[in-house]
């Protein structure tokens, strides 16, 4: 099993305190990330401030844009790879300069990178970006993650769509990566899909290990039915951490920390789904064997990849040291066969 790193390029406000982090940070924190053995780092994409942050918090939060954060990052690191998680394709409407910019980074990085596309978490961002725009985000998803193969591909790309257009685009050079991963984001059954179809991988977030089974099974049916092997697919869930001494002082700290808070916010949203179980009971919050053994439980349901963890804390330094007690006391015994 895969394990990585969330990166707050998009999180103050959400999942961490404002202020939280500055650009120095985001590098000490990939750095940190290589060092310690994790896989990958993952950042989120966000434009503008939610309506709930903005009345939470005085100050406006920094949003750091996550391509051209990892331009920074891949020239602090060697071997750590790099994804969104998520890339929020409606917001982003010119799809040939998205393109471009991923297949720039992945040449730039030596092919450490994966992008993970999603719909967002929040439509009042794509109505901010885009108020007189009309759109059903999930077929814009569809119709990008196509044109994108597309550009990724063919030596002259032509592509006349609901919400995308564009003619004889030569676009080189492409991704270093043969075939670039391409994850899809989110929980319900219209995400499965799109992974089973056309993805390399499926991001959920924050599923009950029973409820991943189930979503698993479905993805591989899903993926055959459109001649393809579910098993090559990545499963890579999100997940939320805390490593304390014991389970109780990791729930109370956990529920101390803004990331608790942005959990009850995507109840009636993203997490609108996991019912009424707790959300440190999905979570990986408590002692360390607790967490290697919900890990376990989890890649036994069908994840391959632990997937961007965040770390529910409100100070960098805390960060940092859960990064390091997670590698050192969890890491080894979820990634070995």
């Amino acid at each position: 099993m895969k394990i990585s790193v969330g990166l707050p390029t998009g999180m103050e406000g959400l999942m961490y305190p404002v202020p939280f982090s500055t650009p120095q940070d985001i590098i000490d924190i990939a750095v940190h990330a290589e060092r310690l053995g994790y896989h990958s780092v993952w950042g989120n994409d966000h434009m503008t401030t939610q309506h709930y942050v903005r009345d939470e918090f005085p100050t406006p939060p920094n949003y750091w844009e996550p391509l051209i954060t990892y331009g920074f990052i891949a020239s602090a690191t060697k071997t750590l790879r790099m994804g969104t998680g998520m890339l929020v394709l409606p917001m982003r409407r010119d799809i040939v300069v998205t393109a471009k910019q991923i297949a720039t980074l992945d040449q730039f990085s030596g092919g450490r990178l994966e992008i993970g596309i999603g719909v967002g978490a929040y439509r009042e961002e794509f109505e901010a970006l885009q108020p007189n725009f009309k759109a059903h985000r999930g077929n814009m998803v569809d119709e990008g993650l196509g044109a994108l193969r597309q550009l990724f591909s063919e030596r002259m790309a032509t592509h006349e769509g609901e919400y995308y257009q564009y003619r004889d685009v030569e676009m080189f050079p492409k991704p270093l990566q043969k075939e670039l991963p391409l994850y899809l984001g989110g929980n319900n059954k219209n995400a499965i899909m799109r992974a089973a179809k056309a993805g390399n991988g499926w991001m959920p977030a924050c599923v009950e290990a029973s409820k991943l089974r189930e979503s698993v099974n479905m993805l591989h049916e899903l993926a055959a039915s459109h001649g393809r092997d579910g098993s090559k697919l990545e499963v890579a869930p999100q997940y939320i951490v805390y490593l304390g001494k014991t389970r109780e002082q990791a729930i109370a700290k956990f529920k101390q920390s803004q990331m608790y808070n942005h959990l009850v916010s995507l109840s009636k949203s993203t997490l609108k789904d996991q019912g009424a179980i707790a959300h440190e009971d999905i979570n990986l919050v408590g002692d360390a064997q607790h967490i290697i053994d919900l890990g376990l439980k989890l890649k036994e349901a069908g994840a391959t990849h632990l997937l961007g963890l965040y770390f529910a804390v409100n100070t960098m330094p805390e960060l940092l040291e859960q990064m390091q007690l997670f590698a050192e006391e969890v890491m080894p015994h979820l990634t070995k066969a």
